[in-house]
């Protein structure tokens, strides 16, 4: 059964940074608590550009992550959503090769 690495891209604006990184740490904490392989990377030499990376232990667990969210979590996702500049979020699946 192949791993999946789910990956959101995106920058933010920069008077929001202080919100976004306060989110984020909310958001790292759920996710652990959910059990869930989670981290966030700013790219280096581009300020404000951040990679959301979910590591999934198979296709069925990926299929299962938007379904698997409750208020709290959906909440947090649209305060981090808003956040996000006008060029928007880009995602990316990949599957584990053999």
């Amino acid at each position: 059964m192949p791993k999946v690495m789910f990956t959101i891209s995106y920058a933010i604006k920069p008077e929001l940074r202080g919100t976004y990184l306060g989110l984020i740490s909310e958001m790292k904490n759920k996710m652990s608590g959910l059990g869930r392989n989670y981290s966030v990377f700013e790219t280096k030499g581009r300020k404000n550009q951040f990679n959301e990376i979910y590591l999934l232990n198979s296709e069925e667990e990926y299929d299962a992550l938007d379904e698997n969210q409750d208020e709290q979590t959906q909440e947090l996702l649209g305060k981090l959503e808003a956040c996000v500049d006008n060029g928007g979020m880009k995602y990316t699946t990949a599957v584990e090769a053999a």
